[in-house]
């Protein structure tokens, strides 16, 4: 998978985990494959055949988990998010993401083992909170503020008003 002239892909920054968390990702998500693994050369300034950059795809998006050091680290200034279109999805997604040291967060955030933010959300919150009736809007976005996980059924529940 060349990503020459190909629109954009995220460049994810590890520090030597690179390869692992790309196979990490494409174990859990859907229309997921590892493209091409760059390992560096004698000219470094990693050690020779070892892995410097690794293509893959996620859910349909394309990637590049760089081997670029310790100096960056991820925070949660940037996110990914995905849409949910049941609480099964909702369930496999936060399991899976917050396993072997993810963190779960307020209001379907969380951190992957790697420090990787993500929010997992119900396809149909974002109508609910900006429905034109502001109660409706009001009650669903209380509810989903009082969360970790989000609970697609409680959500619903606060839209109709029970």
């Amino acid at each position: 998978m060349s990503s020459a002239g190909r629109g954009f892909n995220t460049c994810l920054w590890f520090d030597g985990q690179a390869e692992e968390a790309a196979h990490y990702y494409v174990s859990i998500f859907k229309n997921s494959t590892i493209g091409r693994i760059g390992r560096y050369t004698e000219a470094g300034p990693g050690p020779a055949g070892s892995v410097i950059a690794v293509d893959f795809v996620a859910n349909g998006q394309k990637f590049v988990a760089l081997n670029g050091g310790p100096q960056f680290t991820f925070n949660e200034s940037i996110s990914f998010q995905i849409y949910c279109e049941s609480q099964e999805e909702i369930d496999h997604y936060w399991t899976k993401l917050t396993e072997n040291g993810g963190e779960p967060g307020p209001c379907g955030w969380l951190k992957d083992k790697y420090g990787v933010s993500w929010q997992v959300v119900p396809a149909k919150l974002i109508d609910m909170i900006g429905d034109p009736d502001a109660e409706k809007a009001a009650r669903t976005t209380r509810a989903m503020l009082a969360m970790r996980k989000l609970d697609i059924a409680a959500l619903e529940r606060a839209y109709a008003g029970e």
